[in-house]
């Protein structure tokens, strides 16, 4: 994968890309991940504060029915609240870190992804060793599309977290995640491959499916 991760572009000459584009590619499109939508469905803080707010419940019921004095009660309840903070806080700054270090770019003939909160790197992948994309919704129009590779690219799925598909430890799928504009991008997308395969030839059959929540179709855009 040494042709895919480069480390060389904190001084970029685009936003983006690790290197000035070759004549005739053109940007098509670029994005970064929404830092909301991070935390809520990939770091899923919305069970934490849930479980947070079940021990704090569960603290009150206990200490009610062992007689402890309500301020022993009102203290278990401050430190199970400030614990939660914190957390929350860290998950919420890891967020924003995600969505302030990530940079999505499509064009004519490949996709980037510029990633890294404590070690910036660049993904390049170029259409032709791209296998077959994949979308998954997060609601009306946001969603992550997963990158299926040729079976001889291979990734690195702990160096990609976590713009990467979850559990494909063995073929890891580079991801662009958490996209409030799912539906545009990946429209855009399966336009550029098309594009890009049609002009080499290869006669590509696009295949479209949708699907609601996480759960991702073997292959939303293919070419065959």
């Amino acid at each position: 994968m040494k042709q895919f991760v480069t480390r060389e572009h904190e001084i970029e000459p685009l936003p983006g890309l690790p290197g000035v584009p070759p004549a005739g590619e053109v940007i098509l499109w670029q994005g970064r991940p929404s830092s909301a939508l991070v935390a809520r469905h990939l770091l899923k803080v919305r069970w934490i504060v849930g479980y947070f707010l079940i021990l704090a419940s569960w603290a009150v019921l206990a200490g009610l029915n062992d007689a402890q004095p309500v301020g022993g009660i009102v203290f278990s309840v401050a430190v199970l609240t400030a614990l939660a903070g914190v957390l929350i806080g860290m998950i919420e700054l890891f967020a924003w870190a995600v969505e302030k270090t990530t940079l999505y770019t499509i064009t004519t003939e490949r996709i980037v992804i510029r990633f890294g909160v404590a070690i910036s790197m660049t993904l390049n992948l170029p259409y032709r060793q791209v296998d077959g994309v994949a979308l998954a919704r997060l609601g009306e129009k946001a969603g992550m599309i997963a990158i299926a590779l040729v079976p001889e690219q291979r990734l690195s799925w702990l160096i990609q977290w976590p713009h990467v598909r979850g559990f494909r430890f063995s073929r890891p799928e580079p991801s662009l995640i958490c996209l409030p504009d799912a539906d545009k991008v990946a429209n855009v997308l399966s336009a550029a491959i098309g594009q890009y395969r049609g002009a080499r030839a290869e006669q590509p059959r696009i295949i479209m499916h949708e699907t609601a929540g996480s759960a991702m179709p073997p292959s939303v855009v293919a070419a065959e």
